[in-house]
């Protein structure tokens, strides 16, 4: 039973991360959000509804330690969904980070280890060092995250370098048109505003729902096969809720939008740690120096794959290994040894 119910919220996990997608670009379009608020802050908050409703649900029940294990174990596995991209969702065959070159997706790449780097100075901060039941940490990684949105606005307006920052052969069309394209599909399919938000309501209850069932069913059913719930959180759980990141970069790519699809990963694992701040909230006490050493370690190797695809957006690798870039390749190796590494850790 624990394992249908598990399944279970998987699936609904996955056709909610589609309608997520599909009805956000379309709200986007219509409601004339822009492209950062689009792409960085509300498909962002909505492909991450299971990692909020998880860290809610924990910090509601005093497991910081849970909540701190979800937010940063999901991190390293939602880059390495970049591979899965890298070899299923690109047409023409070219790696990823070719086609989608550009010094925005290297500026949003860089926020996301900023924000990392803020993560791992807060863990060592005293567990008493609060005002107004708030942690100086998770209030430095809401501000940073912010300004970073900010500059992220400027900088999608245009950059003053040759192109605008895009290089030379990358995607034809510009960043963001398959949110044009879905949103002309479903005004042809007469899906009003009304009922676009209405799926989209429905689809992010169900996934929060789903977010709780499938931590609980999953932690319980694994523990009994003899998994630790660290190995659990990095590998299982965070997979399982990075499901709704699968499905809306499988749908960015199908539509040749490269640039959205590794936006959307870079967005979200940014936003990610933003959640510290609703886990001290709901708590009422700081939650990063309740982090053990394998969490400090997850978010290093958050921090060495998002470099490694920082690095395949300006060297742009032109030749395929297993129908995938040098870089995803390199991001698939290193995490393997990241969770090798991790078991030793756990023992």
């Amino acid at each position: 039973m624990l394992l249908v119910l598990f399944l279970a919220s998987a699936a609904v996990i996955w056709y909610s991360g589609i309608k997520l997608s599909d009805t956000t670009d379309v709200l986007s379009e219509r409601l004339r959000l822009g492209s950062a608020l689009g792409g960085l802050l509300l498909l962002a908050i909505a492909t991450n509804l299971p990692e909020i409703a998880i860290t809610a649900s924990a910090a509601m029940a005093g497991q910081l330690d849970v909540a701190v294990g979800n937010i940063l174990g999901g991190i390293a596995i939602q880059t390495v969904v970049l591979v899965v991209l890298d070899a299923a969702g690109v047409r023409p065959r070219a790696p990823l980070t070719r086609l989608a070159a550009s010094l925005v997706l290297v500026l949003e790449g860089l926020l996301v280890i900023a924000v990392l780097a803020v993560v791992v100075m807060g863990t060592q901060l005293p567990d008493d060092l609060s005002f107004a039941r708030l942690g100086p940490a998770p209030l430095a990684i809401t501000v940073l995250w912010m300004t970073g949105l900010v500059l992220l606005n400027r900088a999608g307006k245009g950059l003053p370098w040759r192109e605008g920052g895009d290089a030379p052969g990358a995607q034809p069309e510009p960043r963001g048109h398959s949110k044009r394209k879905k949103e002309k599909a479903a005004t042809a399919q007469r899906i009003g505003t009304a009922r676009a938000a209405l799926v989209f309501t429905a689809a992010a209850v169900a996934t929060l729902v789903a977010g709780v069932v499938i931590e609980r069913s999953g932690e319980e059913f694994f523990a009994r096969q003899g998994l630790s719930g660290v190995l659990f959180g990095a590998t299982v759980l965070a997979t399982a809720t990075a499901l709704p990141e699968i499905s809306t970069g499988l749908a960015s790519a199908e539509l040749g939008d490269y640039q959205l699809a590794i936006s959307d990963i870079f967005g979200g694992n940014a936003f990610l740690p933003v959640l510290f701040l609703l886990a001290t909230v709901i708590s009422g006490r700081p939650v990063l120096p309740a982090a053990h050493h394998t969490d400090i370690y997850l978010t290093a190797l958050g921090i060495v794959l998002t470099t490694v695809y920082l690095a395949g957006l300006i060297f742009r690798p032109r030749r395929q290994y297993l129908r995938m870039g040098i870089d995803s390749v390199a991001v698939l190796v290193l995490y393997a040894a990241g969770i090798a590494g991790l078991t030793t850790i756990g023992n």
